[in-house]
């Protein structure tokens, strides 16, 4: 494997030599914390702050916090990725952006630490997510921006893991910390100290003063935002089956400590740990998957194949749950989304990278993908919401065979089957890529 002696002369030019091991090491390392801030709210903090500022309505204060959230999250990182292509930086075009999100949303996370009322808390968690978002576009972009096409599914598939890893380790660091306020204060801690390396060793490239962008124009910014589906069809397909797939996830993950109390029947504490215990057999099921895939997946220079068949394994995985409403089951499903979800985050991160209109434009373009990551988080607590409050409106639990089967938890995780199922469908309508 090649690496490259010095940074590249060009910030738009298609990278051709691999990035030293240690650069991988710093990225992930750094995406570790990243997504440690995102998940250990998502997973546990917020849903228990919900419920102790507002134990009869926490679902819809856990909703309406998340889905706000999740709005800025949708403007922001593209926004934001849209701000790093055009920053002229001597320290870089990636760089600034990541040392501000990892300092704002520490900030932000410590702002959650003494939120006591709901306004105080959806504060906090939009601060979070508007600059982690920030620094999530730029660490996004600066794959393409220096890994050859064909390393982007190994380095896909090690970010993969980093985010499995984050995801697990924002888990734990919630569940065993002993007060909510103390899980923000170490997941900020744990975000600082994880930025600093690839701070320090970004290997970012500065942008020449022949390809810096032309004089700023609110006009001309906004509308860059539209990728024409008739001029980039294969990016366009490549949103919505991310969104669906997506889609199909946050209906799965957004409730889970509810759906361990509610339709399992598992204690307060017995819920807590049991989201943990299934985050940590998902993510070893993904560690297994990710990288063994990514390598495959550039060797035989194929994509679609295993971002289709990775959707179908993590449909089925929903439908476990849907329908076997049991902790073995939830188990078994953790499993399955594990391997699904491991396939797909590194082999479709590649697979997207290859249908970008331009260097140019690439934080920008990641951020309108990101949309499809984010926008579901905005759309899935209502969905689910909907759906449970209609259910349980009329009569959400049955018994089986003595034991009782929430129907509305059934008809969420159906929901999301039939999400990731179309996802996987649609990956068939891009052309450009095998």
């Amino acid at each position: 494997m090649t690496t490259e002696t010095g940074a590249r002369r060009s910030a738009l030019a298609e990278p051709l030599a691999d990035p030293p091991g240690r650069w991988v090491a710093f990225l992930t390392l750094a995406s570790i914390g990243l997504w440690a801030g995102f998940f250990g709210p998502i997973q546990v903090l917020l849903a228990q702050q919900a419920e102790s500022i507002d134990e009869a309505n926490k679902k819809v204060v856990l909703a309406v916090v998340l889905g706000l959230g999740a709005f800025v999250s949708v403007v922001c990182n593209p926004v934001f990725g849209a701000f790093s292509d055009r920053t002229t930086l001597r320290a870089g075009r990636r760089l600034p952006w990541v040392v501000g999100g990892a300092v704002g949303g520490a900030l932000s996370l410590l702002l959650l630490a003494v939120a006591d009322n709901v306004v105080l808390m959806a504060l906090g968690w939009c601060g979070v997510q508007a600059t982690l978002n920030a620094m999530l576009a730029a660490i996004t972009a600066t794959v393409p921006d220096q890994v050859p096409v064909g390393s982007r599914g190994k380095v896909g598939g090690v970010l993969a893991m980093a985010q499995t890893v984050g995801v697990v380790g924002g888990v734990g660091i919630a569940s065993a910390t002993g007060s909510i306020a103390a899980g923000y204060v170490a997941t900020a801690a744990v975000l600082l100290v994880l930025a600093v390396p690839y701070c320090l060793g970004s290997r970012d490239v500065a942008l020449t003063p022949e390809e810096r962008p032309a004089p700023f124009d609110w006009g001309a910014f906004l509308r860059s935002f539209w990728v024409s589906p008739r001029e980039h069809p294969d990016f366009a397909w490549a949103w919505i089956t991310r969104f669906l797939v997506n889609l199909g996830n946050a209906l799965g993950l957004l409730y889970l400590l509810y759906y361990l109390q509610d339709a399992i029947g598992l204690t307060s504490d017995e819920a807590e740990d049991g989201v943990f215990v299934l985050t940590a057999t998902y993510a070893a099921a993904l560690v297994v998957t990710a990288v063994g895939f990514g390598v495959w997946s550039d060797r035989t220079g194929r994509r679609k194949v295993f971002v289709i068949w990775s959707g179908v394994v993590g449909a089925f995985a929903s439908a476990l749950l849907a329908v076997a409403q049991t902790w073995p089951a939830a188990l078994v499903a953790a499993v399955l989304m594990g391997v699904g979800y491991g396939i797909y985050t590194s082999v479709d991160f590649a697979l997207i990278t290859q249908v970008l209109p331009g260097a140019a434009d690439r934080g920008k373009d990641l951020g309108v993908i990101n949309i499809a990551n984010a926008l579901p988080q905005v759309v899935a607590p209502g969905i689910a919401g909907v759906i449970l409050v209609v259910v349980d409106a009329l009569g959400g639990l049955t018994e089986t065979d003595g034991d009782a089967f929430s129907v509305g938890y059934c008809a969420v995780y159906l929901s999301a089957f039939a999400a990731a199922i179309l996802g996987s469908v649609f990956v068939t309508r891009i052309k450009s890529v095998p």
